[in-house]
């Protein structure tokens, strides 16, 4: 068995990809520097991330697959399921060794996971776009906490910078705890040194802004004066409105 250790990363997995067709010798698992290698693993080789050799591949990706096909795989790398980065290698080696595209073939049990991955993913995205409620902070800079199944929220960048292009606001991911802070210019990638206080899915009344808080509560107002209570359904509601997304959301507290 021939085992690629690698630093988990996109463009390292694309550096796998890369090795492997330059040795010729093409790996049947793929693992972290630290993960422990299988019972009958036979040769190992190390991947050291090479921005050069990662983007030749995904350059070449791009010549071989319609864009649809390339954001699909992104799309599964986000996901961060066990075994994504396997996958995506078969997909990727199948794709090269094709005479053409192989994106409709349904028939292979690895075209058919990338799809239904890439379809979740992309469902979460929706999901975060419906149900991200900014709160004013003290600095005039509008916060949202989130915390998605998948790693959907740089797929969200485009809608946000478009939308709320006149405003500086931060997205925050409390389960990976990372976010982007957007300036009135660019989305940068940004931590937070002390995220636990973001848990609740809500900024602690003292660093609101002083009118935040009467907005809150006039939009919970609003949304009460809306129910029929007669015509109220959990389950339903529920169903287009995940639990998770509750705490985040000014209206359910």
């Amino acid at each position: 068995m021939i085992v690629f250790r690698y630093d988990k990363t996109f463009d390292g997995l694309l550096t796998a990809v890369f090795e492997a067709y330059s040795r010729k010798a093409f790996p049947e698992k793929l693992l972290s520097e630290t993960e422990p290698l299988p019972l009958f693993a036979g040769q190992e080789h190390r991947v050291s991330t090479d921005t050069g050799k990662s983007g030749r591949v995904w350059k070449a990706l791009n010549k071989k697959v319609p864009k649809e096909v390339c954001s699909m795989l992104m799309h599964v790398w986000l996901s961060e399921l066990e075994g994504s980065d396997e996958l995506l290698f078969r997909y990727i080696r199948k794709t090269f060794d094709a005479p053409c595209s192989i994106a409709g073939d349904f028939t292979d049990d690895d075209i058919t996971e990338v799809a239904k991955i890439a379809k979740k993913v992309s469902r979460e995205r929706l999901r975060l776009i419906q149900f991200v409620r900014f709160q004013k902070a003290a600095d005039d800079i509008f916060f949202a906490p989130v915390s998605p199944v998948y790693n959907a929220l740089p797929l969200t960048l485009p809608h946000f910078t478009d939308r709320f292009a006149s405003q500086k606001w931060l997205i925050y991911d409390i389960k990976r705890r990372y976010g982007y802070y957007y300036d009135l210019k660019t989305a940068a990638e940004v931590t937070l040194d002390d995220d636990r206080r973001l848990l609740s899915g809500r900024l602690n009344e003292e660093l609101m802004a002083q009118d935040e808080k009467l907005f809150q509560d006039l939009w919970k107002s609003y949304f009460r004066a809306l129910t029929i209570k007669e015509r109220i359904n959990p389950r339903l509601q529920r169903q287009h409105m995940p639990r998770r997304f509750w705490k985040f959301l000014p209206e359910k507290n």
